[in-house]
Parts: C-alpha cells; structure tokens; sequence
C-alpha cells in the first residue's frame, strides 16, 4: 500500500475552505453519518470527550469509509498519547492549549521520529496499514498535519512565534477559552473577544499561515470566515441531535397543545 493522502493537510496549504464539525458523542455510526453527508473533516475529540484510544481506532476507521477526513485532537501534548494516535492512524493532530514556541516545537517533534522527533518506532500497527506501507518511517511526517490551538491571551501574543516553528501546518484559536482568559467566561460574542478573534485571524493571514476556528452555527461561522479564518467547524454531532430533537419536540407539543381536549 501506498501512504495515504492527507487531502485536509493538502486543501489548507492549497488556501480551500474545508469545511467541518466535531464529534463528542463517541459513536462511530455518528462520525459515519457526518462524514457521508459531505463535512470535509472530524475532529475527533479526546480532551473533553471519553473517547479512548480503542474508540478513537473504531471512529478512525469508520470515517475512512466516508469522503472525510479525520482531525484527532489528543487529551494534551503528550508524547505517549500522540504515539499512540498515530500508531492508531491519526494523520492530522489538533494539539490543545499550546502557550508558546517551545511547547509548538514538541508538539511536531512528538509526529516526528528521530533524528527529527522523538516518536517511537514500532514494526506493526494501522498507521503503516500493518507494515504494508514501504519506507513508513522516513515518509510518514510528509503526510502528518501539526495544529496547535491557541486558547489563552498569553498564547495568543506568542502567535508569530508559534507559526514562524518548521512543521507548524496551522494555528487553531479556540474561542471559548480564549474569551475566559479575556475575563469573558460563557460570553463569546462580546465585542472585545470578536475583535479578538479578527485580529488572530488576520495576524495568521499575514504570516501566510492556515487557521482554523469552531463555531455553534453557520451564522457564527459566517463571521469568522468574514474574519478571515481559512478553516471552519460548526457545531457538533450532539449539539445537531438535540437542537434538532428540540425543534422536533416543541413543534409536535404545540400541536398536541392545539388540539382539543375529550
């Protein structure tokens, strides 16, 4: 076999607009359905999320099965965890609250095995399609997607530094976060946190660097592509079911509520 093709890695670095969601519900038949309808990419979420490494293998494998690609953000920076990922045959990484260049810096030695990282080398296992991939090793970083997500103000005035690290392929700003660092908890729309979030977006542009965004809605992601941001996710696989189910339920109540009484 050859070593899959990255297209979410290739679109980014080519200046498309793929266009994604997140998936927090664990279930592969989820991921499927997403993938399916046409999402350009999952992310697969294990920082807030149970999903475990036998999980994360299951929904890896089920998106394979659609046009999308996968996303795995890991709990944290972690050289075991993101071992383990792309032994699982996670190609792109969302890295979590990365504050400054040096933490970028690990964030790609960890995908990287040496002289150029520290992964660890292991004979067998599904991101080599079980060693069927030839010179695995000296040709898998060329396919691996570095995200580092800035989520603090402290981060966020290291932008430049985090972009200009070799192997950072794009920056994510993770709103919800960074607007409690701002002092903004649960307020994403307030103006300073947009302004914000405009500005990263811009600063990201100038560097020539992709950046990725996650908003509840398409009207929310209409902004931030206004701001700028080359990559968007809207909402999850849960927040679709149960805002869905809620319109559902309210309008067969208001029927139920309009229909006379025995």
């Amino acid at each position: 076999m050859d070593l899959p093709v990255n297209h979410f890695k290739r679109a980014i670095a080519a200046g498309k607009t793929p266009v994604g969601a997140w998936l927090v519900s664990s279930a592969p038949s989820t991921a499927e359905a997403l993938g399916c309808i046409g999402f350009d990419f999952l992310v697969v979420d294990m920082e807030h999320t149970p999903i475990d490494t036998p999980q994360m293998i299951g929904i890896l494998q089920t998106i394979a099965g659609t046009p999308a690609q996968a996303i795995v953000r890991p709990p944290w920076n972690d050289m075991v965890m993101v071992k383990r990922a792309l032994d699982a045959g996670a190609q792109s990484l969302l890295f979590p609250f990365v504050q400054n260049a040096e933490e970028a810096k690990r964030a790609v030695a960890n995908t990287r095995y040496p002289p150029a990282g520290v992964r660890g080398v292991a004979a067998m296992h599904r991101g080599s399609r079980y060693g069927t991939i030839p010179n695995y090793v000296t040709r898998a970083h060329e396919e691996i997607c570095v995200i580092v997500q800035i989520e603090t103000l402290a981060a966020f005035a290291q932008i430049e530094a985090i972009a200009a690290v070799p192997g950072i392929d794009s920056i994510f700003i993770g709103p919800a976060d960074l607007s409690a660092s701002m002092g903004f908890l649960g307020d994403m729309g307030n103006p300073a946190v947009q302004d914000k979030l405009s500005a990263g977006a811009q600063t990201c542009k100038r560097l020539g660097k992709p950046c990725g965004i996650v908003g509840a809605n398409p009207e929310v992601v209409g902004k931030f592509l206004q701001y700028g941001f080359s990559w968007v996710a809207v909402g999850s696989d849960l927040a679709m079911l149960t805002s869905r189910a809620q319109e559902f339920l309210s309008a067969v109540r208001s029927t139920v509520a309009g229909m006379p009484r025995p």
